[in-house]
């Protein structure tokens, strides 16, 4: 990022901080919600406030092959946080990535 964009995203980083502790949220999720602010301007070399949901998807997918479950779910909710509360957007792409299927235990164990 240039001198500008940096200036940018530092001003739109404040203000998630801020709307993050004005929604009274725990100071982890805090700190995983900035990180995941951070790795996506980090990723594309620019501030997110612009992102389309193919950009989202690139990210996403490249997420996928280096982190965990956890962390994508974290990196997503924290960029729907983002677009909702500090950039007063809608979040629309709540199906560019989904968990994975989980295997489900029976409901009674038997030896089987």
């Amino acid at each position: 990022m240039n001198a500008t964009e940096q200036a940018h995203f530092d001003i739109l980083y404040a203000r998630q901080l801020r709307a993050l502790k004005l929604q009274g949220v725990a100071e982890k999720t805090v700190d995983a919600y900035a990180r995941a602010l951070r790795r996506n301007a980090a990723f594309f070399d620019r501030c997110p406030d612009d992102l389309t949901a193919e950009d989202l998807r690139v990210y996403f997918a490249k997420l996928l092959e280096t982190h965990s479950w956890s962390t994508i779910k974290l990196d997503r909710c924290g960029l729907q946080f983002f677009y909702r509360h500090v950039l007063d957007k809608p979040w629309t792409w709540a199906t560019i990535v989904k968990p994975p299927r989980a295997t489900r235990l029976p409901d009674v164990l038997t030896r089987a």
